[in-house]
């Protein structure tokens, strides 16, 4: 079991360290389309979801006119970020389940999965010590990887003088 607050303090630093480094794409986007800064806020405002905007970026990426060296790098971090995506929507998008004490015992995914015969659904992962330290490692991972978007953002923009 975990506390409630232990839990819920995790969970709100994860979307912040996930919120800023999701909007880096925004120098990303304007780098790949050799456009500004305003243009490219809202082609990223214009997609409405994380996926639309990694995929955005990605295809962007594999364009012929990327240097393959920002393709390597870009991709390289959007495949981190997508990994990282999926610590972001389990706890955005579960139920959490409660012990007599009021901790958080467990989540509960709102998925479902159906196969021929049957359809489930919400896997339930009890919340103890190693689901809070994977937790952690999620948010570590975001901000290296807002790390490594800033240094390659500074790096583009130093050769270009964009920013």
């Amino acid at each position: 079991m975990a506390a409630m607050s232990d839990v819920l303090l995790r969970v709100g630093r994860l979307n912040y360290v996930w919120t800023n480094t999701e909007s880096l794409l925004i120098y990303i986007i304007a780098h790949l389309l050799k456009v500004e800064k305003d243009a490219a806020i809202v082609v990223f405002l214009t997609l409405n979801t994380t996926r639309a905007r990694i995929d955005l970026v990605e295809r962007l990426a594999k364009l012929a006119s990327t240097p393959p060296a920002d393709r390597k790098a870009i991709l390289s971090a959007m495949a981190r970020l997508k990994k990282e995506s999926k610590t972001r929507n389990k706890y955005n998008h579960c139920i959490y389940s409660f012990d007599e004490r009021g901790e958080i015992s467990s989540t509960q995914l709102m998925r479902l999965v159906e196969d021929d015969n049957e359809i489930r659904y919400g896997k339930v992962e009890q919340m103890d010590e190693r689901e809070i330290e994977l937790l952690e490692k999620s948010i570590a991972e975001i901000v290296a990887i807002s790390r490594t978007l800033w240094a390659f953002i500074h790096a583009s923009t130093r050769l270009s003088g964009e920013l």
